[in-house]
């Protein structure tokens, strides 16, 4: 096992790991920009060290600062959490290059599944499912209007090297074309640092449906089950569910045979999520992989007893898993609701002070933040500021335990996104889970939230 691990992120996946580490008996250093210098990651951590100023690039996005910062500190290992440089493969690259251990997959798993049109090459070979679409990434206009005459509009554009959302264009007839890649192209150079895109169909009324995977470097892997992540707005989650309502037992254990299939075909290593489109139909198709933990990760941690975060660190350091597939029994529904220092009309960001703050507790609530009452929440990051998990023995009991704790939740100071997810919770067609990846574009949002805004 590690001795010391420098955390390469901030906010509460900062906390997390930490937590973990601690749990694992091994030492953490919180690597911080200026405008965290108070947040909770540093004074939980057991060292410190500042790696730069505010904007991302000069601080958590520095690789160079990060890596001098490990070594400054005699850590044997980085943990990238989740955003920043979790997913890029040239800083895993490096942290191998000077030494240190990057805890996630290797560094071709990175560099296979973060160029998705590569992926997806790879993914057909494989015999795992994948939408019509270019096998290649997209060097010209005229080669994208051959591809989606091809396979029939609506099409989605999308950036080679995207993730979180950004870089996805939907294309609904070829005088749209045009627009959507260079707008998908601007955002993945500016996101990913490459311009490239590539295209496939776009399925309609499609469920986000994406399934958990751990894997140790002897090659041995079980899968978590699958978590429901349709309800997004502007392709960015909104909340996550397990189990899905749209699955049923075959087709369950289906993708879940697909997930690790995908495992098995590129040698994988860690903690990764395989992410399927699954249609009206209940056919599904490979998306992607995400090569790192992701911001859900604690829906299948309540529904499993799987710690994802320690067995991913565990994995990196070289041991075993701790769990066997046959081992892997969820129990119950569980929910998590993102809460984001955001208008829940706009989504326009309200950074600030957090001038009070009580937290919800009781049976099946878990609170994932590193909020704090007299904390900022400063501008230059991501507007995720607490994670809040429900679990019940049922969807209809873990819906009400989620209600209650939205209720008692209180954070002054900034505007978030609460009443958003109080209408969700509320919303008939989400209660029957007649929902798919579009069905927040199409709510009456601002209808459905009036009554939590008044009261």
């Amino acid at each position: 096992m590690f001795r010391k691990v420098l955390i390469a992120n901030r906010g509460e996946i900062a906390v997390r790991v930490i937590r973990a580490c601690r749990e694992l008996g091994v030492a953490t250093v919180a690597a911080y920009s200026t405008a965290d210098r108070d947040a909770l990651h540093v004074r939980l951590a057991d060292e410190q060290i500042c790696i730069g100023p505010p904007p991302p690039e000069q601080s958590y996005l520095n690789m160079p600062a990060l890596i001098s910062a490990a070594q400054a500190r005699s850590c044997d290992a980085i943990h990238p959490g989740y955003g920043f440089l979790s997913e890029n493969g040239d800083f895993a690259e490096a942290c191998q290059r000077s030494g240190l251990v990057f805890i996630g997959p290797r560094v071709r798993n990175v560099k296979l599944m973060g160029d998705k049109a590569r992926a997806r090459r790879f993914m057909r070979r494989a015999g795992v499912p994948v939408l019509p679409g270019s096998s290649s990434s997209v060097r010209t206009l005229d080669e994208g209007r051959q591809i989606a005459r091809e396979i029939g509009y609506p099409v989605l554009v999308k950036a080679t090297g995207g993730g979180g959302g950004r870089g996805l264009r939907v294309v609904h007839e070829p005088a749209e074309l045009e627009a959507a890649i260079e707008a998908s192209r601007g955002e993945g150079q500016a996101a990913f640092g490459q311009a490239r895109i590539y295209i496939e169909k776009y399925v309609e009324r499609a469920r986000h449906i994406e399934i958990q995977i751990i894997a140790d470097q002897s090659r041995n892997a079980v899968q978590l089950g699958e978590r429901e992540c349709s309800l997004q707005r502007r392709y960015q989650k909104v909340l996550e569910e397990s189990p899905s309502v749209a699955l049923d037992r075959r087709l369950r254990a289906r993708m879940g045979r697909s997930a690790l299939r995908v495992a098995a075909a590129i040698g994988y290593t860690n903690v990764g999520t395989v992410e399927f489109l699954l249609d009206p139909q209940g056919g599904y198709y490979f998306i992607e992989m995400n090569t790192r933990v992701q911001v859900e990760h604690g829906v299948t941690e309540m529904l499993t007893g799987v710690d994802v975060v320690k067995e991913g660190i565990r994995a990196a350091a070289g041991l075993a898993l701790s769990v066997r597939q046959r081992d892997v029994v969820p129990v119950g529904h569980a929910i998590e609701c993102r809460i984001n220092a955001e208008d829940p009309f706009t989504m326009r960001p309200s950074p600030g002070t957090v001038r009070a703050l009580r937290l919800p507790g009781g049976p099946g609530i878990r609170v994932d933040s590193a909020l704090q009452a007299g904390g900022v929440v400063p501008p230059y990051y991501d507007s995720l500021v607490a994670k809040l998990l429900a679990h019940g023995r049922d969807r209809t009991e873990a819906i009400a335990r989620m209600r209650r704790a939205l209720a008692e939740l209180q954070i002054e100071g900034i505007v978030t996104n609460v009443a958003l997810h109080q209408a969700i919770l509320e919303d008939d067609d989400f209660l029957a889970g007649r929902i798919h990846t579009r069905y927040l574009e199409g709510w009456n949002a601002r209808r459905a939230l009036e009554p939590a805004r008044a009261s």
